[in-house]
């Protein structure tokens, strides 16, 4: 679907690829972005897009010498990685729970971290810097080193999928944990700070942002960057870790080489060319979709997901959705739906069927086959895939 341009009357377009009028507090927090004096060309807004904080989850912004830190968000650098192995789905056959009860012994979910810091985890070579981050989390480097390796809560989850194929992939979403956070936190409380002492008026304090040049922006630019690296590595141990798993069940223990590795960042802000200048692009709740890029479009718990390739579209600042978006909120879900309405919708999967997932059910999330639909001119779908066993944080 191409995009359409907003009816809104704003310094900067806004672009939606979501194909649904959006509601008055979306058009809100769309205005207010759009409004900005440094968004450079305008904002895009992809097919998942759904109420944040300060931006929209799944907006992308590019600006001139600046970056909003709660517009980038907490969960810094949260992303997916997937794998596809030589495995074929008739091989899991019986051993699905099995599977999934090691994968909740091996990898901590929730607020929970690792007992003890395990070896690859420890050789991270960032953690020398970490002593140069923010003074406001220097205590909790002994608490980082044990997240790493860790879940997580809220959306984030660690599946087996099968593809059209039958073939089997690893998947997972996670983010930079705790100390990813604090340093968002300790950010954007600065930018209010500063936004205040100027006596700025903005039309929302979540919009308080950095200029490049100054001593807060390099900064906030330097843990960003930490952060992000953290996330990415989390995930990589926790696949070391879900892959070994089920190599023991499937292979006993023989180990195999993937046929294909993804691991992206969709919560995140680099400094990218586009439209000839450099810019710095902040994707909430957005992959970047670079002719060629591998990207992980994650549906809801009892929904397909997709493994796709970037088409490099301009108008989207080369990006794409990160997953189905949600419809409803957390505390609604669990107002609308019952246990029984979870356990219909997840029929055929391997995972907890109980209260404590409820708002996470696929009713609150929008359907991902329409989500990809609106996004034909972002990405091309590379494989189609099915989990047949989740594990929620």
């Amino acid at each position: 679907m191409p995009y359409e341009q907003l009816g809104i009357n704003t310094p900067s377009p806004v672009l939606s690829w979501a194909n649904h009028p959006l509601g008055s507090d979306e058009i809100k927090m769309a205005k207010n972005v759009a409004s900005l004096p440094f968004v450079f060309k305008h904002v895009a807004l992809m097919p998942d897009v759904h109420l944040g904080k300060g931006a929209l989850v799944g907006s992308v912004i590019a600006t001139k010498e600046t970056i909003i830190p709660a517009a980038v968000g907490v969960d810094l650098g949260c992303g997916m990685s997937a794998i596809k192995t030589q495995f074929k789905g008739e091989q899991l056959e019986g051993k699905l729970k099995k599977i999934r009860l090691d994968i909740e012994a091996a990898i901590p979910t929730g607020f929970n971290e690792n007992k003890d810091v395990e070896k690859s985890a420890s050789n991270w070579q960032r953690w020398r810097d970490f002593k140069d981050l923010h003074r406001g989390v220097q205590d909790l480097e002994s608490k980082a080193m044990k997240q790493m390796g860790s879940l997580g809560g809220g959306n984030h989850f660690i599946e087996i999928c099968l593809d059209t194929e039958n073939q089997v992939w690893l998947m997972l979403h996670s983010g930079s944990r705790n100390i990813g956070n604090k340093l968002a936190q300790c950010h954007i409380n600065t930018a209010k700070e500063l936004a205040k002492m100027a006596g700025e008026k903005l039309p929302d304090p979540d919009l308080a942002y950095f200029v490049a040049g100054t001593p807060e922006f390099q900064a906030y630019w330097k843990d960003l960057q930490w952060a992000q690296n953290y996330a990415l590595f989390n995930r990589d141990v926790m696949m070391a870790r879900f892959k070994r798993i089920v190599e023991k069940h499937l292979v006993g223990g023989k180990v195999t080489k993937p046929l294909l590795e993804v691991n992206c960042h969709h919560n995140y802000a680099e400094k990218e060319v586009h439209f000839g200048e450099d810019v710095y692009v902040t994707r909430k709740g957005a992959v970047r979709a670079q002719t060629e890029d591998y990207g992980i479009i994650p549906g809801s718990m009892g929904a397909k997901s997709f493994i796709v390739k970037g088409k490099g579209n301009a108008h989207s600042f080369c990006s794409c959705s990160h997953g189905a978006g949600r419809i409803m909120s957390r505390s609604k879900a669990k107002n609308v739906y019952t246990l029984d309405d979870l356990i219909e919708q997840t029929q055929g999967v391997e995972c907890r069927k109980d209260t404590g997932v409820l708002d996470e059910i696929p009713g609150a999330y929008k359907p991902i086959e329409q989500v990809m639909e609106n996004q034909a001119d972002l990405v091309e779908i590379v494989a189609t895939l099915k989990q047949v066993m989740c594990v929620k944080g």
